[in-house]
């Protein structure tokens, strides 16, 4: 089973966190919370779900995961602040290891900077910035681009959920 680095800080939106979760550990795949700070309790902007960070970003070796997922919300917008999650989610997309992100997480690959070339959605406030990124943006439940999987908003989880797996197997 594969190891997932979850990336992400509060104000995440909840369903978006929860809803891949427990289908990535449904299947039998192991996710780390790579946040600010280990230890640290995080919150979804709607207070539905709360996560203990497993690994602050400070120890966090993107060497160490498989796979990279990126829930939406402002978490994307405020962890590209940071230049460690910038350099930590752009390992992923230059190794070709899998990528999924949700809603606003593809704001943390526009950052990045990896996103050139690369079919993409996002959630409607972000599609230009994919755009002006490099990217060719569709307004589709779920996209595939390689090892990439994005999503625009929680009504597309089902369909995020079952993608993000099928790079898992």
């Amino acid at each position: 089973m594969s190891k997932v680095a979850c990336v992400m800080t509060s104000m995440f939106e909840d369903s978006e966190y929860t809803s891949p979760l427990d289908a990535l550990k449904g299947e039998g795949h192991e996710v780390t919370v790579i946040g600010p700070e280990q230890g640290k309790e995080v919150e979804g902007k709607n207070g539905e779900a709360k996560e203990t960070v497993d690994v602050g970003i400070g120890d966090a070796d993107p060497s160490d995961y498989d796979a990279l997922f990126i829930p939406g919300g402002f978490s994307p917008d405020l962890l590209r602040t940071d230049d460690r999650f910038v350099e930590f989610s752009k390992h992923f997309i230059l190794k070709d290891k899998p990528v999924f992100a949700i809603c606003h997480g593809p704001q943390l690959l526009i950052t990045a900077d990896v996103l050139r070339g690369r079919k993409v959605t996002g959630f409607k406030s972000i599609l230009m910035d994919l755009r002006h990124a490099g990217a060719n943006v569709f307004d589709e439940e779920v996209v595939v681009c390689g090892n990439l999987v994005t999503s625009r908003t929680p009504d597309d989880l089902e369909a995020f959920n079952r993608e993000s797996l099928n790079q898992l197997k």
